[in-house]
């Protein structure tokens, strides 16, 4: 399978009933092992609260009618852009889209799926910016980001008991 024979289906805030099982599902596919970390397993805490966002977008990539990634966010309300803290001049374009998951069912990784997921994702996208946070301990998935334009601006603890994540934005569209 190549991510080019892949069925992408775009979802908003009305279909989350419909789809929720499946993304928690598929995240904890590949989350492997650490789904059992305990901030992980408040995983349909933050699928049922980016799904009730006002412009909360979701896509979902089949292969045979089978699920084998997702990738989701939504528009931060202007004014509140949170990433605003870590940048000594705000860009003057600066409506954001918050890029909030994205995941890929391991036996489908480096086909291509996070890519055809993240472009269907900001297909479109009226913002100027996207912004998302990303696992410090995880350095290439650092990588992956950067090479669709995204740049480290800072490190956040957005929780107590969350990892420390690196803050990442980019210009849209994506490159």
């Amino acid at each position: 399978m190549t991510a080019a024979g892949l069925d992408i289906r775009h979802f908003g805030t009305e279909d989350l009933t419909e789809i929720r099982r499946t993304i928690i599902d598929l995240h904890a596919a590949a989350a492997g092992p650490d789904r059992d970390d305990d901030f992980k397993k408040k995983f349909p805490w933050f699928v049922d609260h980016w799904g009730g966002k006002e412009g909360y977008v979701c896509v979902i990539a089949y292969d045979d009618g089978t699920p084998v990634g997702f990738a989701y966010g939504a528009p931060l309300d202007e004014g509140r852009e949170w990433w605003r803290e870590y940048v000594r001049e705000v860009p003057e374009k600066h409506r954001t889209f918050a890029f909030s998951e994205l995941a890929v069912h391991p036996s489908k990784r480096k086909q291509g799926v996070s890519d055809t997921l993240t472009r269907a994702l900001f297909e479109n996208r009226p913002e100027d910016l996207a912004v998302l946070l990303v696992d410090v301990t995880h350095p290439r998935v650092q990588s992956l980001y950067e090479d669709w334009g995204f740049k480290k601006i800072g490190e956040r603890r957005p929780f107590p008991d969350s990892p420390v994540y690196a803050v990442m934005l980019a210009e849209l569209p994506l490159r």
